[in-house]
């Protein structure tokens, strides 16, 4: 996507500005020197906490559909994964006068100055995927507990009443995502008393940290069952640890409807995982955020709604996209 799009600022200006915020735009709108706006189309900030899952990067792509399809203009940051560089971003995105800032926080709290800095700026804010405690008019995101018990009631079922070790992946620390999924699955296999669950270390949603996890995990845990990760991103890299120290009878689990792993669980070694369509979700955010700007009335809690897919719908989950998609009631 180019950076030099907005044709009303002098090009020397508008690169130095962009070098200087690290904050990239879509087409749609325009500001003037100094963050001035010339006024036409709504202008959204994006700040978002990091692009190194493909579930971020889809989210991201889905908000941008959205808001150049309204003809809104969005100007998007990545925090890298830095809370600190995040706070750092919104406060870049207030100086462009955007009318609302759409926040993927790093971390709740630590985000918390920013969301501050929007208030006092008088930028509504809307949080999307992961909830701040307060300073949003709103939050878009899905059921993070209901996919937990989702998938985990899913394996138990196939665990059945032997049960067996099964060795939690976790997210990130503190975040209320990793929180929920963790907590949802908990309480659906508690029923199953021949479960036991091994707490695994944070693994941020990142394959290539599950990997390193799941092989030292195995050293300790050689009579492991099962794998839950918080997403399928992590399940795929454990199911890679697995597969090649052929444990090829451990089941594993995930969440979110990353393609790659709705084509394994045909096969049956991966069980199942839940719907987490990131491009309606980011459509849906920024659908939030228009609402919010026109001033009209939205919940506080929109929640974008999820399903289980395991062997009996994977099928028609299967396609060319990312994720599977949402399909329609």
């Amino acid at each position: 996507m180019s950076r030099f799009r907005l044709l009303t600022i002098p090009a020397l200006l508008l690169i130095s500005a962009l070098t200087a915020c690290s904050v990239s735009s879509t087409p749609g709108g325009s500001t003037e020197a100094g963050g001035e706006k010339s006024g036409g189309p709504v202008a959204i900030g994006f700040s978002q906490a990091t692009q190194q899952s493909p579930f971020y990067v889809q989210l991201r792509e889905g908000a941008e559909a959205a808001a150049k399809k309204a003809g809104a203009s969005l100007y998007f940051a990545d925090a890298g994964g830095d809370v600190t560089k995040q706070n750092n971003d919104i406060q870049d995105l207030i100086t462009r006068q955007v009318d609302v800032l759409l926040v993927n926080p790093v971390d709740p709290q630590g985000v918390q100055p920013g969301i501050a800095a929007a208030k006092a700026a008088g930028v509504p804010v809307v949080t999307v995927d992961r909830p701040v405690p307060e300073g949003a008019v709103a939050q878009v995101g899905r059921d993070n507990k209901a996919m937990g018990e989702l998938v985990g009631k899913r394996l138990s079922e196939a665990l059945g009443d032997k049960g067996g070790k099964v060795i939690e992946i976790r997210g990130d620390a503190g975040g209320a995502v990793a929180r929920d999924r963790s907590a949802g699955f908990h309480d659906a296999v508690k029923g199953n008393p021949n479960i036991k669950i091994v707490e695994g270390p944070y693994s941020d949603y990142v394959r290539s940290k599950a990997v390193t996890a799941m092989q030292d995990l195995l050293q300790v845990h050689p009579d492991v069952a099962a794998v839950y990760a918080h997403n399928d991103d992590m399940a795929l890299g454990a199911l890679q640890v697995l597969k090649e120290n052929g444990k090829d009878k451990v089941l594993v689990a995930g969440v979110d409807g990353l393609m790659e792993a709705v084509k394994q669980i045909p096969d049956g070694q991966y069980v199942a995982t839940a719907l987490n369509d990131p491009l309606s979700l980011g459509a849906k955010a920024v659908e939030t955020v228009l609402k919010v700007k026109n001033g009209e009335q939205v919940e506080p809690n929109i929640d974008a709604g999820t399903a289980l897919i395991d062997k009996g719908n994977a099928a028609q989950y299967i396609g060319d996209g990312e994720f599977a998609a949402a399909q329609e009631k």
